[in-house]
């Protein structure tokens, strides 16, 4: 049996009448879709959601929104999506990177407090994988919380969605657990003058009510109508796409071994927008896997520090739990449209990988 990572032809249901609602709406941009859209995540997050372009954009303009600018630290984690660090450099700020848990993999609040200089003036935890880094144990360091959720769609801290506490960034992309058919993000807040901010940044720094009239340098990253037609119809499914996430993870968490395994925390509600194993030779396991039909990926090969275009952010502070991870990490495949066949076939091939 051949099992992709993930194939996203099994969610095309529902394209054509979100294509010809929009059609005939005659508004593609700042129409009814993207109210109801707003509205409608803003709910379920439990504070205020403001549609933009990307979850890239989403961080660049919450922290732009914060007052967060040139000049200014913004600490992160190491291993992580390169493109919470394009976010932060964004917004025009200096990503500082601190070290992550060793059983969570997530942001661990003491490396990132000896990552605060006088220059720090916000946190970008990333909800890595789909589980929420230890927001309540940053928040004691007492710096404004922009939470990256571009994983976490349904993931919860202590009962809470990301964005109802603090300031959350999310992204749409295609393949998370509420995907759009393009780039799309928003930035969900408690707090309204953030979103009246962003609203503004979003859109050339323009109020609603005065268009062409620049009130702050903004920028131009609007969710479009069809975008936000299509999400509003898919978050009618990710409560049922969720769980069958945790379904196929507690079948993966009981039936694998002599891999490392992910934690699910106390007090932490896990989305599972990936299923990561550790492994200690990755290129022979993925191979052995591949020659039995099972695609892998490596969500991240590399800690931001190694990389390139961004190796002058490494510091004297050690990162060793983010380069030992970036090494050994394996995403198996693990989405809602996986068939039970299909993730039998997965644990044969890691157990005859063993």
């Amino acid at each position: 049996m051949s099992v992709p990572f993930l194939d996203l032809s099994r969610r095309g249901e529902g394209l054509a009448e979100a294509f010809a609602a929009v059609a005939e709406s005659g508004r593609f941009i700042g129409g009814p879709a993207l109210d109801r859209f707003e509205r409608a995540w803003g709910e379920y997050c439990g504070a205020e959601a403001v549609g933009v372009n990307s979850g890239t954009d989403a961080i660049a303009l919450a922290l732009r929104a914060l007052g967060v600018g040139p000049g200014d630290e913004v600490i992160t984690a190491a291993n992580t999506c390169v493109a919470t660090i394009t976010g932060i450099v964004g917004a025009g700020a200096t990503p500082v990177l601190a070290d992550v848990d060793e059983r969570t993999w997530t942001l661990d609040p003491e490396s990132a407090r000896a990552a605060v200089t006088e220059r720090t003036k916000a946190i970008v935890p990333v909800h890595l994988y789909g589980q929420c880094a230890d927001v309540a144990g940053l928040a004691e360091l007492g710096l404004p919380i922009v939470e990256d959720a571009a994983q976490a769609h349904g993931a919860e801290h202590d009962g809470a969605r990301p964005g109802r506490v603090h300031t959350a960034a999310y992204s749409f992309y295609p393949t998370k657990n509420l995907g759009a058919i393009g780039d799309a993000g928003a930035v969900v807040t408690p707090a309204p003058e953030v979103a009246d901010r962003v609203r503004m940044l979003r859109s050339h720094g323009e109020r609603a009510e005065a268009r062409g009239i620049a009130v702050v340098p903004g920028a131009n990253s609007r969710l479009d109508d069809v975008q936000a037609e299509v999400l509003t119809r898919r978050l009618a499914w990710l409560g049922a796409g969720n769980t069958r996430r945790r379904q196929l993870a507690a079948f993966y968490l009981e039936r694998l071994d002599r891999v490392g395994l992910p934690v699910e925390a106390p007090g932490r509600l896990h989305a599972w927008h990936l299923f990561v194993v550790l492994v200690d030779d990755r290129d022979a396991f993925r191979a052995r896997l591949r020659d039995r039909g099972v695609e892998t990926l490596v969500h991240y090969p590399e800690p931001v520090h190694r990389q390139a275009a961004y190796a002058h952010l490494a510091r004297d502070l050690p990162l060793t739990v983010s380069e030992r991870l970036c090494e050994r990490v394996v995403s198996l495949p693990l989405y809602p449209e996986l068939t039970d066949a299909e993730a039998e076939a997965v644990v044969a091939a890691v157990r005859f990988n063993r």
